[in-house]
C-alpha cells in the first residue's frame, strides 16, 4: 500500500476537512494502538453496530468474535463499516458552541472476509500478542475445538477515513469572550490499574511479563 490514504467519495471527510489526514504511518499508529473497534452492518434493513477485539495485520484490520455471534455471520462476505477512535483531550473553550474534543479517528470501508481454517491459528496469535502482548509464549496452544469455536474477520484497509484534532482551542477572532476565561484543554487517556489477581492464584505467583508489557504500554500510550 502506499503511504498516501487514496480519498474517494466514501472516505472523503466533508466536516471539517482541514483534519483529514492521509498520511498512511498516522493510520496505522491509530489502529496499533487500538484494543477495539465498532462495526456497522445492516440487519434486516436496520444498522447494527457491536464491539470487537482487533489488530492490524499489514494492509488490513483483524476483528475476533465467536462463530456463535449472529453479527460474525452477518458480516460475513458482506460491506461493512469499521470505526476506531481514541479520545484525547476535552477541549474547554471560551463559548459552549467551539467546546469540543481532541482525538484521532479512523473509518474503515469494505468487505468483511472469514480468515481460512489455515491461516486462522497465525491471525489469533497476532490478534493475542495486540492484546496482550507476550502472553502466546506463556500459554498452552490453543485446541482444535477452540479454534473451531473462534472466528476471525478481514477487513482491506484499502478504503479509509483518518481525522485528526489536536491542538489548543480555535479562536474565533469576532469572539467577545473575555480573556479572564480560562481556555484549554484537558488531556484524556486510557489508563491501566494495578493486576488484580484470580482467586485460585496461589499466594507468591508472581506477575508474569505479559502483564507487565500490557502495564508499560498503557503508560506509553498517554498524550
Amino acid at each position: 500500500m502506499s503511504d498516501r490514504l487514496p480519498i474517494d467519495a466514501a472516505t472523503r471527510i466533508r466536516r471539517e476537512p482541514h483534519r483529514q489526514v492521509d498520511d498512511r504511518a498516522v493510520l496505522d499508529a491509530i489502529l496499533d494502538e487500538a484494543l477495539i473497534a465498532h462495526v456497522s452492518v445492516v440487519r434486516d434493513g436496520a444498522p447494527l453496530v457491536l464491539p470487537f477485539a482487533c489488530a492490524r495485520d499489514a494492509d488490513s484490520i483483524l476483528l475476533h468474535g465467536s462463530t456463535g455471534s449472529g453479527l460474525l455471520r452477518l458480516a460475513s462476505g458482506a460491506p461493512v463499516c469499521v470505526a476506531v477512535t481514541h479520545l484525547d483531550g476535552l477541549v474547554f473553550a471560551r463559548t459552549t458552541f467551539d467546546s469540543s474534543m481532541r482525538y484521532r479517528s479512523a473509518v474503515v470501508h469494505g468487505t468483511a472476509t472469514v480468515v481460512s481454517a489455515a491461516e486462522k491459528e497465525a491471525a489469533l496469535r497476532l490478534l493475542s500478542d495486540h492484546l496482550f502482548p507476550g502472553r502466546n509464549e506463556e500459554l498452552r496452544a490453543s485446541t482444535p475445538k477452540e479454534l473451531a469455536a473462534t472466528t476471525v474477520l478481514r477487513v482491506a484497509l484499502d478504503r479509509v477515513s483518518v481525522k485528526v484534532a489536536a491542538g489548543p482551542p480555535e479562536v474565533d477572532p469576532d469572539d467577545v469572550e473575555p480573556r479572564s476565561v480560562w481556555a484549554g484543554v484537558v488531556p484524556m487517556a486510557v489508563i491501566a490499574g494495578q493486576p488484580l489477581a484470580a482467586p485460585d492464584v496461589p499466594a507468591g505467583v508472581e506477575v508474569p511479563a505479559s502483564v507487565r508489557r500490557a502495564l508499560e504500554r498503557a503508560s506509553n500510550d498517554r498524550h
